[in-house]
C-alpha cells in the first residue's frame, strides 16, 4: 500500500471520536500515543458539555482552548462594563483595557445604534421584458410578504419582520439576471435561518406569481439561489470618544496633548488616505471587535467581512475610523456595520458564551453592538496611542516577554530576574535569551 493510500479513508464521519483520533495518529504523527494522549487531555470533564462542544463542529478530535480574558472599566452611555474577550494576542486586552481606563475619566465612551437592517437576496434568471416586471415591483412585494406570514408571526410579536422587498435589476451585468433585495429586522436574534427560510419560500411565490399573470409572457423563471448576506451596511453603530485637547493630558517623553492630537490626527488621515495602512488600522480594529464576539458566541467571520467590505463602499479599502480636532477639541469615532445577535445559536449553546453575555448584564442585540463598537474604538486609540508616541514594539514586546520566557523554559526565579532587567530594557527574544542564559551560567558556577 502507498503513503497516500494510507492517508486516504472511506466513512471517518462515522467512526468513533476515538477511532477518529486513532486514525489520525497513527498515519501522521511520529509518537502516536503521546498525540492521542495530548488530543484527549483538553476533553472537557463534564461529558455533557463535551456532546455540546463536539456539536458545534464536524469530525471533533479535541478541544482548541483560547484565553477567556476580561477588560474593566469601560464606561460606554454612563454605564460601566467589564467586557469579556477572547483572545491569543497578549496585548490586546491589556490595550483595550488601558484606552478604556484613560477614556473614563474623560467622559466615557458614547454610542448610538443608527440603524438594525439586515439583507437577503434571491439571485434569478428572468428572460421576458423588464419593464413588466418593474412595474410589478410594489405587487410582488406585497404578495410575497403576504406569502411569508406564517414563517415571520413570532418574529413579528417581537417587533421585528421583513420591512422591504425590492427588484434590482443585473441585466446590464449579465442577461435576464434579476435578485429580489429583501431587508429584515431580526431584534435579538442573528436571525441566520429566518431571513434564509423567507428567501426560500419567496423564491417558489414569485415562481407563482408569474405563472399566474398574463401580463408575463416568458413563464420560466430559474431561481440560482437564496442567501443572507453579510454585507448589512444599514445595520450600523457609531462609537465615539470626545474631549478638550487639555483634558489628554501629557504623554510619554514629555510630549503635550496638542503634539499628541495633531500627531493622532495625522495617523488617521494616513489610513484614510493608504489602503497598505489602512488594512493594519483596521486589523487593530477587529483585534478588539473580534474578541468580544466570540466571547459572546457570534460569527467573527461575518462581521470581518462585512466591516472590510463597509471599509471599501467608496471603492477604496480606508480606515474604519475618524478623526477630527476643531476649536481645540479632540473628538476620534468609529462607524461600523455589526450585525449580531444576544439570543439562540451559539448564545444559547456555548457555557462560555453565555456567561459571556451575562457578564454585560445580558444585553440585547444593539446593546451588545454599543459595546462592541466601543471595544473596538478604545483597541484602535490604544494601538495608535503608542504609534505616535513610544513606538508600537515597546508595548507589545513587553507583553510578549512571557511567552518568550515560555518558550526559554525559564523557571520561577528565572521569570523574576529577566522581567526585572527588561524593566527599562527593550524586549527582544535575542536579548531575552541573551539574559536568561549569562543567569543560568552565572547560578551554575
Amino acid at each position: 500500500m502507498s503513503m497516500n493510500e494510507k492517508k486516504t479513508i472511506s466513512g471517518f464521519s462515522k467512526l468513533s471520536k476515538r477511532n477518529k483520533i486513532k486514525w489520525i495518529v497513527e498515519n501522521f504523527f511520529k509518537d502516536p500515543e503521546l498525540v492521542m494522549s495530548e488530543l484527549m487531555s483538553y476533553w472537557h470533564g463534564d461529558e455533557e458539555q463535551q456532546k455540546i462542544l463536539d456539536g458545534f463542529s464536524e469530525n471533533t478530535l479535541s478541544n482548541f482552548p483560547m484565553p477567556f480574558g476580561v477588560a474593566p472599566n469601560f464606561l460606554i452611555n454612563g454605564k460601566t462594563y467589564v467586557v469579556p474577550m477572547v483572545i491569543e494576542e497578549s496585548s490586546v486586552v491589556a490595550a483595550a483595557s488601558a484606552a478604556a481606563k484613560f477614556w473614563m475619566s474623560r467622559g466615557g465612551f458614547q454610542t448610538e445604534v443608527l440603524s438594525t437592517v439586515k439583507l437577503g437576496q434571491v439571485s434569478f434568471e428572468w428572460h421576458g421584458e423588464k419593464e413588466t416586471l418593474l412595474k410589478h415591483e410594489g405587487d410582488i412585494e406585497a404578495m410575497l410578504i403576504k406569502s411569508t406570514d406564517h414563517v415571520t408571526a413570532n418574529m413579528r410579536k417581537r417587533g421585528g419582520g421583513i420591512s422591504s422587498i425590492k427588484i434590482v435589476d443585473f441585466t446590464d451585468e449579465k442577461p435576464g439576471l434579476y435578485q429580489l433585495k429583501a431587508s429584515f429586522e431580526t431584534c435579538d436574534s442573528m436571525g441566520a435561518n429566518f431571513i434564509n427560510t423567507c428567501l426560500e419560500s419567496f423564491a417558489g411565490s414569485l415562481q407563482h406569481y408569474i405563472l399566474m399573470h398574463d401580463e408575463f409572457h416568458v413563464k420560466d423563471v430559474n431561481v440560482i439561489m437564496c442567501i443572507l448576506s453579510n454585507y448589512t451596511p444599514d445595520c450600523l453603530v457609531r462609537a465615539k470618544v470626545s474631549c478638550s485637547i487639555e483634558e489628554l493630558g501629557q504623554f510619554p517623553d514629555g510630549m503635550d496633548a496638542q503634539t499628541f492630537a495633531n500627531k493622532f490626527y495625522q495617523a488617521v488621515e494616513i489610513a484614510r488616505i493608504d489602503p497598505h495602512r489602512a488594512t493594519t488600522h483596521n486589523k487593530g480594529i477587529f483585534n478588539g471587535i473580534d474578541a468580544v464576539v466570540i466571547a459572546t458566541g457570534n460569527d467573527f467571520r461575518a462581521i470581518e467581512a462585512c466591516g472590510h467590505t463597509y471599509a471599501s463602499r467608496d471603492g477604496q479599502y480606508r480606515s474604519l475610523s475618524k478623526c477630527n480636532i476643531d476649536n481645540d477639541q479632540f473628538t476620534f469615532w468609529l462607524d461600523i456595520p455589526l450585525a449580531l445577535g444576544t439570543v439562540g445559536g451559539l448564545t444559547a449553546l456555548h457555557p462560555l458564551a453565555k456567561r459571556g453575555l451575562e457578564l454585560l448584564g445580558n444585553p440585547s442585540a444593539e446593546e451588545l453592538m454599543r459595546i462592541i463598537a466601543a471595544t473596538g474604538l478604545a483597541q484602535n486609540f490604544a494601538a495608535l496611542r503608542s504609534l505616535v508616541t513610544t513606538g508600537i514594539q515597546k508595548g507589545h514586546m513587553k507583553m510578549h516577554l512571557q511567552n518568550i520566557l515560555n518558550q526559554l523554559n525559564a523557571n520561577e526565579k528565572e521569570r523574576m530576574h529577566v522581567t526585572d532587567v527588561f524593566d527599562k530594557e527593550v524586549v527582544s527574544f535575542s536579548r531575552v535569551r541573551e539574559v536568561l542564559e549569562q543567569f543560568r551560567a552565572e547560578a551554575a558556577i
